[in-house]
């Protein structure tokens, strides 16, 4: 080992949706787990690298393309095409900055990655690594998602026959408490497409982690997933 090198017991790469809300929490996470005596590679977009200030911390950075490098969704036009793009393109260079962390002597042991970003997963299994989906969002906001994804939940809701939801470990739920788009399902269906997705192969994940307080949540955390 070379001087000031530090011993890491292994090596997490941590994959943010490139969005200020969604990267936040990721690096807090990868912060933690350089504590806990990793070595934690955040992996932003190139044009959120050239964009967005990176607090320096002991995580390192290394930005990968999703195939919008100049301007990010500006130059996509829409919430559809970017993800697309972005799907196929970071696939590929998220594959290549895996393969080149090895040859460098920093061999990734996991792949920490947006549950955003489904396909992220199919990358890590391809090349043998544990893929660990992490949730930005609350256990109980997700639940609401989950439910819809496995049609307990049907929608568009009946505004106008509904006033209340009840769902498995959660509290009844009034209508301004579900996300707008299960009852204006045409309004961001791109969106909702992705809150969708983020079950689409959950199964396979390793690892499920939450951005919550597990004590607040316990219940939804051990019920749902």
């Amino acid at each position: 080992m070379k001087k000031g090198e530090r011993d890491y017991r292994a090596h997490v790469l941590v994959l943010p949706y490139p969005t200020q809300g969604h990267i936040n929490p990721t690096l807090q996470f990868a912060k933690r787990l350089v504590s806990k005596g990793l070595k934690a590679t955040l992996v932003p977009t190139i044009f959120i690298s050239k964009t967005t200030e990176i607090e320096p911390s002991p995580v390192g950075v290394e930005p990968i393309s999703d195939g919008w490098d100049e301007t990010g969704y500006a130059e996509a036009g829409s919430v559809d095409a970017y993800l697309k793009r972005m799907e196929t393109v970071a696939s590929r260079t998220l594959a290549e900055l895996i393969h080149r962390q090895a040859q460098s002597g920093n061999p990734v042991s996991c792949l920490v990655y947006d549950s955003f970003l489904p396909w992220a997963l199919d990358v890590a299994k391809g090349l043998g690594l544990t893929g660990a989906s992490f949730f930005t969002q609350t256990c109980s906001v997700s639940a609401i998602y989950h439910h819809v994804h496995h049609g307990n939940l049907k929608v568009p809701l009946d505004v106008t026959a509904v006033t209340t939801v009840t769902l498995p470990a959660l509290p009844e739920l009034g209508i301004p408490d579900i996300p707008s788009f299960f009852s204006e399902v045409g309004s961001y269906p791109a969106y909702l497409q992705l809150v969708l997705n983020q079950f689409s192969n959950l199964e396979k994940a390793d690892w499920v982690l939450f951005n919550t307080f597990d004590k607040l949540e316990e219940q939804v955390c051990c019920e749902i997933f």
